[in-house]
């Protein structure tokens, strides 16, 4: 999946979709999404001081934030894992490297609890 597919994917189709399955790189590919944006409104806020990008950084964030944790708990189902495993990123430092282990982690193969395996379906670049 490349970098438009993957933030048209998640904005789109699958906005607040919290059931089935998602690949690593439409998790990983939405996430440098948001951080690249997140960070052209940081400098455009420091360079210019408007309280305007202020308040569109604030919008951005507020509209980003249940596409995250869909796509966040997708990628867990991916990987065999319930979305609640999310909470493990609240506790500081460890919580966050698990977290990020769980969620780089290769898809569990074959069908499991949260639908079919996403690099399996016909027509994706893994069976093309």
């Amino acid at each position: 999946m490349s970098f438009g597919e993957a933030v048209s994917t998640v904005l789109t189709q699958k906005y607040a979709t919290f059931s089935g399955r998602a690949r690593r790189s439409e998790y990983w590919f939405f996430y440098l999404f948001s951080i690249l944006v997140t960070g052209v409104l940081n400098v455009l806020m420091a360079v210019t001081g408007a309280k305007a990008i202020s308040y569109l950084a604030i919008l951005f964030g507020l509209a980003l934030l249940i596409p995250s944790l869909a796509v966040g708990v997708r990628r867990l189902h991916d990987t065999g894992r319930s979305g609640w495993w999310l909470l493990i990123g609240l506790i500081p430092i460890i919580g966050a490297i698990i977290l990020i282990v769980f969620l780089a982690g290769d898809s569990q193969p074959g069908p499991n609890a949260y639908g079919p395996p996403v690099k399996d379906v016909v027509g994706s670049p893994a069976t093309a």
